[in-house]
C-alpha cells in the first residue's frame, strides 16, 4: 500500500527524487515497501528493534544522520508522536529538499495533514489503498512540535512515543501491588517501558541484578533517566530474542497486546514462551494481562502450575511457576 503511494506520488511529480544525497525514512513497519527509493542511498531510522533489525537484514542502513536530501515521515497513530516526527524530519532535511508524509486513513494520516496545512506549503496530497501521501519543503515552521520530555507523577520522565505516556497503564499498577517482597536475586523485567515496574523491582533488597528488555528505544532512554540504581542493565532487545546472561528467578511482565489497532493475543503468547525459557527451574512469571485475552492454554503448555493472584474487571496478575522443560 505504502509502495503504490511513493510510486504514485513520483509518477505525479508530487514527489521529485533528488538526484544524489542520501535519503532518510522514519519510523517504517515490517512488510512496508519504499522499493521505490534508491536502495543505495536510503537509511531506516526507527526505535523500534524488530522493525529495525528487519529491514537491516534486508540491506538498508540503519544509523545516520542528517543532513539529508529527503525524508519519508510513515505517520506512526501517536498524535504526538507524529508531529515529533515530521518536526524531527524537517530540520534535518536541507533546505530546498523535500519530506513526504504518509500513512494509512485508520492511522491518523488525516490528522497530520490537517495539522500541517497551517504551518508549511503542503503539497498534495494523493489518495489511495486506503492511505494518503503528501509533500512539504523542509524548514523551521514545525520546530514547536520537536520532541520534548514529560515530568508525570511519581518524578517519572516521558517523552512522546512511549506508551503510557500520561502515567503508568492500570495493569502495571495492579502487578506492582501484586508483587511479593521476595523477588530473587535476579530478575527480568520483559518489555519495560519507560521503567515504571522495575521501580518497584528494584525496592526489594534481595534484587541483585535487573535485565530492563524494551524494544523501543525511546521508552529504554526514559527508562534510564528514571532508573538510577547500579543493579539495572538495560537492554534494547526485541523480548522476544533476549536472553539473560543466566537464568532468573523472576520475570515480570505487562506484555503488549495490540499489533496494529487490533487486539492480538499472539504477542502476548510469544512474550509467555520467552519468559519460560529465560526462568530457572524454580523460577515465576509475575505476568499482568488484560482479562480477556486467552493466556491459560499458553500458561499451561508452558509452566506446570499458575494462579490469579488478584483482579479487576479488566486486569488479571497471574503466578506462573515451575517452567516446562523443551521435550527432545
Amino acid at each position: 500500500m505504502r509502495a503504490s503511494r511513493i510510486e504514485l506520488a513520483l509518477e505525479q511529480g508530487l514527489f521529485v527524487l533528488p538526484s544524489e544525497g542520501r535519503i532518510a525514512v522514519y519510523r517504517p513497519q515490517e512488510g512496508d515497501d519504499f522499493s521505490a527509493l534508491p536502495k543505495d542511498r536510503t537509511t531506516v531510522l526507527t526505535g523500534f528493534r524488530p522493525d529495525r533489525d528487519h529491514f537491516a537484514a534486508r540491506g538498508y542502513a540503519v544509523e545516520g544522520e542528517g543532513p539529508w536530501a529527503a525524508a519519508l515521515v510513515c505517520v506512526p497513530r501517536a498524535r504526538e508522536y507524529a508531529r515529533a516526527l515530521l518536526a524531527e524530519a524537517a530540520a534535518a532535511v536541507s533546505p530546498g529538499g523535500q519530506v513526504l508524509v504518509d500513512g494509512q486513513k485508520t492511522d491518523g494520516i488525516e490528522t497530520a495533514l490537517k495539522d500541517l496545512k497551517p504551518l508549511v506549503a503542503l503539497s498534495g496530497p494523493i489518495s489511495k489503498a486506503h492511505g494518503r501521501i503528501a509533500a512539504f519543503p523542509a524548514g523551521p515552521e514545525l520546530a514547536a512540535w520537536a520532541a520534548r520530555p514529560r515530568e508525570i507523577g511519581g518524578g517519572f520522565i516521558t517523552r512522546p512515543g512511549v506508551f503510557s505516556a500520561d502515567g503508568p497503564d492500570p495493569g502495571s499498577v495492579l502487578l506492582a501491588q501484586s508483587l511479593p517482597e521476595k523477588l530473587g536475586s535476579k530478575v527480568v523485567d520483559l518489555g519495560a517501558g519507560w521503567g515504571y515496574l522495575s521501580q518497584t523491582i528494584l525496592a526489594r533488597a534481595s534484587v541483585k541484578r535487573l535485565d530492563l528488555v524494551e524494544a523501543e528505544a525511546v521508552s529504554l532512554d526514559c527508562a534510564r533517566e528514571n532508573i538510577q540504581d547500579a543493579r539495572a542493565r538495560f537492554h534494547w532487545a526485541d523480548a522476544l530474542n533476549f536472553r539473560p546472561e543466566s537464568l532468573v528467578e523472576t520475570v515480570v511482565m505487562n506484555p503488549p497486546f495490540h499489533i496494529g489497532r487490533s487486539s492480538d493475543p499472539r504477542l502476548g503468547l510469544a512474550f509467555i514462551q520467552a519468559a519460560r525459557k529465560m526462568l530457572a527451574p524454580d523460577g515465576a512469571l509475575w505476568m499482568v494481562a488484560n482479562r480477556h485475552l486467552p493466556y491459560d492454554e499458553a500458561l499451561t503448555t508452558h509452566f506446570l502450575e499458575y494462579e490469579t493472584v488478584a483482579q479487576t474487571n479488566a486486569f488479571r496478575v497471574t503466578r506462573a511457576i515451575k517452567p516446562r522443560r523443551p521435550t527432545r
